[in-house]
């Protein structure tokens, strides 16, 4: 940073002059580009602004027009400061219009008691702005080889604001259009007092141009975004500094650098899940592995616009049948497109709500219902518009209706896990359920009865040990041979042990139906005739399913 009029003052080789500011005391902060000696009464004529202009005053104007003219063109011209030296024009003390010009105008006026060799400042003082220029090129450098290795390894956004912040050492926000907190890093400061009423602090800051200044709160601002559609602001918060006129702040490159690294990433990865999808799924992810505290649920999700806390809020989990999205899609590009189908179903209710993958089949949704929202009714609205965009998504018609599982309600973010994790366990043991003929818009965890209870004791080894008791031999058969004994066996059960309908099911003819159902019989011991028997190895089948999720 190039040094101020205060920090040249400061110097050795100045304060040998005794100096003196008897003007423009305020603005001492002002940064100094140059020295320039002059004795010139028209010198403004060739400066460029940021300059420090050293005189003894032997030749300036004698009539108070002509000093105040004097001043007004070098504040016109942007100069630093104006230092006169004793001894030579002026000896005691500086006109009085001289003076009363620079106070008028904000420019620092300073006198030097004791006569000094100009070019000793002149020296030190230029040593004082390349070294600074060198380390703004170091700095720059710097910034430059980072986000380009950032963008090349394609950063995740948190890391890109993680970096920004550690650089400025300040806190930085990531927020959406409509000033939503996607990512965010403290440095150090409590995450409370960065996003306590982030959206209501964030729209009463709006500098102008892509990137500008607010002195006021002290937000450094520049839009994100590329090919002239923004759809973010990068945010630097610090304490409040007042910059001189037309110079820019010191972390303005830090801040767009960062800001590009974030569009370019955009454009690279566009088969990515959205910013705000990766963001909930984070909270998500944290309420299942206890990653965040409930406080730290609660305030991201506020600085979302997504209030949790006084609300109730309700697990819901939603998985993908087969045919749900053409299969010749990659899993990621499924679930990327199921939970934006999802996100848009919430909107469309009119819910608030986190919604996120949880998985490489399921989403999940964390709902939260006011004091006055009935319960039923929301989670029916929500069922019904998802329903009709998963069936408006596919053309031919072969879409499936989706599992919407739901969770018992909670009354706070602390149970929040509570509630989605049941709503887990309800999706997966209804996913085998048959998607037709059925009534209610969404399982719950009585709706799902035996294959639920199984489900939920999925790892007790008494289960286990149980299924292997059961179908044991008839599974090492089929691995041994390559056979699909099971599976025959699955058949003849769900179709009420009618022999004849299995085997049409099996699209088999009934002999050969037949002999299968017999060399069941002679692996396992058992008599398929037997309604007991029967009923055991449903249950060691539906225990299975449950087991191998």
């Amino acid at each position: 940073m190039l040094p101020t009029v205060a920090r040249v003052l400061d110097l050795d080789v100045m304060r040998r002059g005794l100096p003196q500011v008897v003007a423009g005391g305020e603005a001492l902060e002002r940064p100094v580009r140059w020295v320039h000696v002059s004795e010139l009464p028209d010198v403004a004529g060739v400066l460029q602004g940021g300059e420090l202009v050293l005189t003894t005053g032997i030749a300036l104007p004698e009539d108070r027009e002509g000093l105040a003219r004097y001043v007004r063109e070098l504040d016109e011209v942007g100069v630093a400061g104006l230092v006169v030296e004793f001894g030579r024009r002026y000896f005691d003390s500086l006109p009085k219009a001289l003076v009363v010009a620079a106070e008028r105008h904000g420019l620092p006026l300073v006198v030097l008691r004791r006569e000094l060799r100009f070019v000793a400042v002149t020296e030190a003082v230029h040593a004082l702005v390349v070294n600074a220029q060198l380390e703004q090129l170091r700095v720059s450098e710097a910034v430059h080889q980072t986000f380009n290795e950032l963008a090349v390894e394609g950063a995740e956004p948190a890391e890109v604001v993680r970096q920004v912040a550690r650089m400025a050492g300040a806190p930085v926000v990531l927020e959406n259009l409509a000033h939503q907190v996607l990512a965010h890093e403290a440095a150090g400061r409590p995450e409370t007092v960065l996003l306590e009423d982030w959206e209501k602090r964030s729209r009463g800051v709006h500098p102008a141009g892509r990137t500008g200044y607010d002195a006021r709160s002290g937000w450094l601002v520049t839009a994100v975004g590329a090919r002239g559609q923004d759809w973010g602001r990068l945010v630097l918060i610090d304490e409040p500094v007042v910059l001189p006129p037309d110079t820019a702040h010191p972390h303005a490159m830090l801040l767009e650098r960062g800001a590009a690294t974030l569009a370019l990433n955009r454009l690279v990865v566009r088969d990515r899940e959205s910013l705000e999808r990766q963001t909930h799924r984070t909270l998500l992810s944290g309420i299942l592995t206890h990653a965040l505290t409930v406080s730290e649920v609660a305030l991201r999700a506020q600085a979302l616009g997504v209030p949790l806390e006084g609300r109730r809020l309700v697990g819901v989990v939603l998985r993908q049948r087969q045919g749900l999205i053409p299969a010749a899609l990659e899993a990621q590009a499924r679930l990327r497109d199921f939970t934006e189908l999802a996100a848009t179903a919430i909107r469309t209710s009119r819910l608030s709500a986190l919604v996120g993958g949880l998985d490489d089949e399921g989403v999940g949704v964390l709902i939260a219902l006011g004091s006055q929202q009935d319960e039923h009714a929301a989670l029916e609205s929500f069922a019904a518009a998802l329903r009709k965009l998963v069936a408006d998504s596919v053309r031919d018609g072969s879409a499936q209706a989706p599992v919407i599982a739901v969770g018992s309600s909670v009354g706070s973010v602390r149970d929040a896990r509570r509630t989605l994790l049941e709503a887990t366990q309800v999706a997966d043991a209804a996913l085998h359920d048959s998607p037709g003929g059925r009534a209610a818009a969404y399982y719950r965890l009585p709706d799902v009865r035996l294959r639920g209870l199984l489900h939920l004791l999925r790892d007790d080894a008494r289960l286990q040990t149980y299924v292997e008791r059961e179908l044991g031999p008839l599974l090492a058969y089929d691995a041994e041979h390559g056979g699909q004994l099971v599976q025959m066996l699955r058949i003849y059960l769900e179709q009420g042990r009618n022999k004849s309908a299995a085997a049409d099911a099996a699209h088999l003819s009934r002999p050969s139906f037949y002999d299968r159902l017999h060399k069941v019989e002679r692996i396992l011991g058992v008599d398929l005739d037997q309604v007991e028997s029967c009923l055991s190895l449903h249950v060691a089948l539906l225990a299975l399913d449950a087991v191998r999720r």
